[in-house]
């Protein structure tokens, strides 16, 4: 099919990874265009559930050249950051094409060098691509053994939980003890019996007050950013655990869980009892709703390319393609550091990528360099 357009760079999701891509290209001189599947600019983070609130504050939520609005101090939820992702795609009138799916990236072809990048708008052909769909997937991660659920016992993966009153009557296990797995059971523990199974993925010794974030945060991110890197054994050993399983437990911890009455079970859920989700050891809990927090699944087989590895994910280094030149990554779990997860990471990544793609293609055409705005 012959493109509809050409264009240098097409960036395939508009959060804050993508749109901080945007913007340093924009700064070099680069053409580009965002393509989105939702409605809005922030969709992402609106779908979340209601009490979600970011373990940053105001001040280090901020994405290069917009500061953060509002309390400085403060962790803003889920919709202030998705209004402000909103904001920030206008405020620099970043090139956002929203509704739009893509459903394939493949080499250009006969001879032509660059990429076809089919869309539900037509097909768009560039000399670039960067894949910004999300930190840890999009894609659902759901155990099969759901299937063998009594159908009386309500599911919902955590991208579907948004409140308590959207589950039925009667107990509830959460299933995966990451930090949203932690944070939803300590919400529903306040008005039924609770449980939670899975392995303790550890937790940050600091304490998050209300909507404050703790003095100490400013170390901690020192720590995420430059020590946890895929430079350093600690960050290289870490790397497959968090993409893996995930991040630690952040603002509740074990303690307040305890508190909140939630019953905490350190074995997996491993089979079916009689319809009920049982324990390793066989153990069958007799709840009336499953909230699955097992995460996402990274889903790259749209990209009709030589770069994804057996465990899923994309052949990189920092976002870097290793076997396709013009392909990039910016937004993935550890894609430098442990901080590329957090806000605070975000540019770090996005201009190490755009620092790349421009150096790559200046190689390939002899161009001077473009000073950035």
């Amino acid at each position: 099919m012959e493109p509809a357009e050409t264009i240098d760079t097409v960036i395939v999701g508009a959060g804050q990874a993508g749109l901080v891509t945007a913007r340093e290209l924009r700064m070099r001189g680069r053409e580009c265009i965002v393509l989105d599947r939702e409605e809005r600019v922030g969709d992402g983070w609106r779908h979340h559930y209601d009490s979600l609130r970011l373990y940053t504050d105001g001040r280090r939520t901020s994405l290069p050249g917009l500061p953060f609005p509002g309390d400085p101090h403060v962790c803003p939820g889920k919709d202030e950051l998705a209004d402000y992702l909103e904001r920030y795609a206008a405020h620099f009138a970043l090139p956002v094409r929203l509704r739009t799916s893509v459903s394939g990236v493949d080499r250009a072809g006969h001879g032509v060098d660059g990429f076809d990048v089919s869309t539900t708008g037509g097909v768009i052909r560039c000399r670039n691509v960067v894949v910004a769909t999300g930190t840890f997937g999009r894609l659902p991660r759901v155990p099969d053994l759901g299937d063998e659920l009594d159908p009386a016992i309500l599911q919902v993966h955590s991208s579907e939980y948004r409140r308590p009153a959207q589950l039925r009557d009667g107990p509830v296990l959460v299933v995966g003890a990451s930090h949203s797995g932690a944070d939803i059971a300590y919400e529903l523990a306040g008005g039924r019996e609770t449980h939670l199974a899975g392995r303790d993925r550890g937790q940050l010794p600091l304490a998050w007050k209300g909507d404050r974030a703790p003095a100490a945060l400013p170390l901690v991110l020192f720590l995420w950013r430059h020590v946890m890197t895929r430079r350093t054994p600690v960050g290289r050993r870490m790397l497959p655990e968090v993409r893996a399983h995930g991040g630690p437990m952040v603002r509740v911890k074990r303690e307040h869980l305890a508190e909140r009455g939630v019953v905490r079970h350190l074995q997996r859920v491993e089979s079916v009892v009689e319809g009920r989700p049982a324990l390793a050891d066989g153990t069958a809990l007799d709840v009336a709703n499953v909230v699955w927090a097992t995460g996402y699944r990274q889903r790259f087989d749209w990209l009709h390319l030589p770069t994804v590895g057996e465990d899923g994910w994309p052949r990189e280094y920092r976002g870097v393609a290793s076997d396709v030149e013009g392909l990039y990554f910016c937004g993935l779990a550890f894609q430098y550091a442990f901080a590329s997860m957090v806000l605070p990471g975000v540019a770090r990544d996005a201009r190490y990528v755009v620092d790349h793609l421009v150096r790559h293609r200046q190689a390939l055409t002899g161009a001077t360099p473009a000073r950035a705005a």
